[in-house]
């Protein structure tokens, strides 16, 4: 999916007024979102939820590719450890950043945030991606470019999830084109203690429960009594000659 919508909500003072009654009355733990266009903002932003009774946590969208600006926290290590940081002094609530894979180095701007105090790490954000009308020679999108998500970019969120595990101490929420259980292990096994499912519900919104449904298959099926035990399982093999190897 390549979109362009930017960030549709009601704003802080009408999600505090009308939305939170409802959302505390849930039961699984509440992760409110936060996005700003300046430092400023994510500290103010981040200390009015944090003040709020029934949110869990709070994660630091530093990485919007659809809104001007959104990126400059993530690709940048020092702006990065500073929106955090900001953040981390407005509140004690857990912090989770969520970086955007549109960077060089993933590692730097993951070791930046967790310098600055940041609980755990939401890898990743959508690409950046760019769509032609060969018809009218337009972008398809208005906004020119937008925010590649879905399976398609399963592959380079696993491979961020690894570096990143293996370089922080940090949890880590891994994203990136989750449809299936084993999708989700693919995650684990690099290195995340946990998934999150997006685009997929654009296709059936019942993709989380069918997930969850598939691991405990899964598990039972292979006689594992605790999924915990995927992660960080990753096995890499002695590298050997063979060149011209490919997978599906």
């Amino acid at each position: 999916m390549l979109n362009a919508i930017g960030l549709q909500n009601v704003g802080i003072e009408a999600f505090i007024r009308e939305k939170l009654p409802y959302l505390r009355k849930l039961e699984p733990p509440l992760i409110v979102n936060v996005a700003g266009e300046s430092v400023e903002d994510f500290r103010d932003l981040t200390k009015r939820i944090s003040d709020q009774e029934g949110v869990a946590g709070i994660e630091l969208n530093i990485s919007c590719p659809n809104v001007a600006g959104g990126l400059d926290f993530s690709t940048d290590p020092n702006l990065a450890y500073r929106v955090v940081k900001a953040a981390r002094d407005a509140t004690l609530l857990p912090l989770i950043p969520k970086l955007s894979p549109n960077v060089t180095d993933i590692v730097a701007i993951a070791r930046a945030v967790a310098d600055a105090g940041a609980d755990a790490i939401s890898l990743i954000n959508t690409l950046v991606g760019m769509a032609i009308d060969v018809r009218t020679r337009r972008p398809k999108l208005a906004n020119v470019t937008g925010g590649l998500s879905g399976p398609a970019i399963r592959p380079v969120a696993v491979r961020m999830v690894c570096q990143v595990a293996q370089a922080v101490r940090l949890p880590i929420i891994g994203m990136g084109g989750i449809v299936t259980a084993e999708d989700a292990l693919e995650f684990l096994i690099a290195g995340a203690t946990a998934v999150a499912v997006g685009t997929a519900n654009f296709i059936d919104p019942t993709a989380p429960v069918k997930v969850i449904e598939g691991l405990e298959q899964f598990c039972a099926a292979n006689g594992i009594p605790d999924i915990c035990q995927f992660i960080g399982g990753l096995q890499i093999p002695p590298r050997t000659e063979e060149r011209g190897q490919s997978t599906e």
